[in-house]
């Protein structure tokens, strides 16, 4: 949610934003409306460009990437990375310019490096903070262990083997689960170890088949849900896609793209703001599309615009219906005396 921000007069001669380009400048004056009230907010280029630059088509997302580390290598924001995994900035000298009455809590985690205050996402002090200001403590190295060797030899010595002088490797009570071997015999059947790696020794497969056939599906799969339920409410299988809004930019795009030159900006900001209150009001984005169609043939004035769009929503009569009455009923003429009046007249009588 987008909130008031002051702007000192100081800015103005910051030395700071002196080294960034004149749009890394606005960028970062436009990212203080939409920062939480401790400075903080989400390090991704496409969000910042849609909040600061949604009517400006020559600032593209890249270019927004490039303001963002112009404003970091300036060191008037500080791009880190959460304990919740994601990217986020702040504003360094955000208390020092920024005087707000009762500020809220901040729901995105603090910067481990320079915001000692609460977390959102720890719900006090940083657990990442914590982790990088403790100091590691060393590991000892476990003493070397010598083999093992067992004296008796094992139960399960395996048959049917290509080499049968090989020795197999019986699983130490000592070693876990990631031990050199790992062998889980049923009751009736003759295994052989396999190596860890996957390397064959020369070992053969069993001996005897499964008593239990696999079994296979015969009807092919289908994509949805299994379950019909034809009285059901809801729908139980895949949804249709919704149709993609179309938003105000986008058409005020596909203007620009028909004119020969690029408008002035104040003409295109008129005519987004236009375009926006016309699809607010839920007309039609193809009547809007129209209406910029032929506004770009005879031109004007922005507001202009309206009246266009609807003369591509109403096309002309022949004349205007009485309230009440059917539009396909022809406009009363008050000189033409017919000889039937009942039948001329209908239910205008």
């Amino acid at each position: 949610m987008a909130r008031i921000r002051s702007v000192k007069p100081e800015t103005w001669v910051s030395e700071t934003l002196a080294e960034v380009s004149i749009p890394a400048m606005v960028t970062f004056l436009g990212m203080t409306n939409h920062a939480d009230d401790h400075g903080r907010h989400r390090d991704n280029a496409a969000i910042v460009y849609g909040l600061v630059w949604p009517m400006r088509e020559e600032i593209t997302r890249v270019d927004v990437e490039d303001h963002l580390k112009q404003l970091a290598a300036a060191g008037a924001v500080c791009r880190y990375t959460g304990c919740d995994g994601r990217k986020y900035f702040h504003y360094p000298t955000w208390r020092n310019h920024q005087k707000i009455d009762k500020p809220s809590l901040s729901r995105l985690p603090a910067c481990p490096h320079c915001e000692p205050e609460r977390c959102g996402v720890c719900k006090g002090p940083c657990i990442q903070r914590a982790t990088l200001t403790e100091a590691p403590t060393p590991v000892p190295e476990a003493a070397p262990t010598a083999p093992q060797v067992f004296d008796e030899p094992s139960a399960n010595t395996p048959t049917h083997l290509d080499h049968p002088s090989a020795p197999v490797a019986k699983p130490s009570p000592q070693s876990g689960t990631g031990s050199g071997t790992a062998t889980a015999p049923t009751v009736g059947e003759k295994c052989v170890a396999v190596p860890a790696d996957g390397r064959s020794a020369g070992q053969t497969a069993f001996a005897e088949a499964s008593p239990k056939a696999r079994r296979s599906v015969q009807e092919p799969s289908t994509p949805g849900s299994r379950i019909l339920d034809p009285g059901s409410s809801f729908p139980t299988g895949r949804q249709a896609p919704e149709p993609e809004a179309v938003s105000a930019g986008q058409l005020v795009g596909e203007y620009v793209a028909a004119c020969e030159r690029r408008p002035p900006g104040s003409v295109l900001g008129h005519l987004g703001r236009t375009v926006k209150g016309l699809l607010a009001e839920g007309i039609d984005a193809e009547h809007v599309r129209a209406g910029l169609r032929r506004f770009a043939e005879i031109q004007g004035h922005p507001s202009r615009l309206p009246s266009l769009v609807n003369d591509a929503m109403n096309a002309r009569t022949a004349g205007l219906a009485r309230p009440g009455l059917r539009p396909n009923l022809p406009v009363h003429r008050a000189w033409t005396n017919p000889v039937d009046a009942a039948n001329a007249y209908a239910e205008e009588l």
